[in-house]
């Protein structure tokens, strides 16, 4: 599991900014294109298979330790329709130590789900969970 900022961005089609022209008159100016509308938090979970699930937190929110409760409670559901077995042989959680991760309500919440937490390693290029997938 890792969690990043990503920027939001919605293009407009290309339905919307075509316009009838003659052949020879210029290209229509485009007025100055937003880079994005604003960042939003993206969790995603993954295992080995690829992609498990990902939240998408509501602007104004915070990682709390109920917030993360729930992700864990949903990621159970999704592990069961989406990896089938997966939850018998035993789960293995590797997140971040931030304090919403190692809330006591997340650590009763993942016990609840038979999740085994692993100690977080000490950071490194080579050990960050989130460069090792993209590989």
């Amino acid at each position: 599991m890792d969690e990043t900022w990503i920027y939001q961005f919605d293009p407009e089609p290309k339905s919307a900014s075509m316009q009838w022209r003659r052949p020879s008159s210029p290209p229509p100016k485009k007025a100055k294109v937003t880079q994005s509308s604003g960042k939003v938090m993206l969790s995603c979970f993954w295992d080995c298979d690829g992609i498990i699930m990902t939240d998408y937190m509501e602007k104004g929110k915070t990682v709390t330790g109920e917030y993360y409760s729930g992700l864990q409670k949903r990621l159970r559901s999704e592990l069961a329709r989406r990896r089938r077995g997966k939850l018998r042989s035993g789960v293995l959680i590797l997140h971040d130590n931030a304090p919403a991760n190692r809330a006591q309500r997340t650590v009763e919440t993942a016990e609840r789900c038979g999740f085994e937490i692993l100690p977080h390693p000490p950071y490194s290029p080579d050990l960050a969970p989130s460069v090792c997938s993209q590989t």
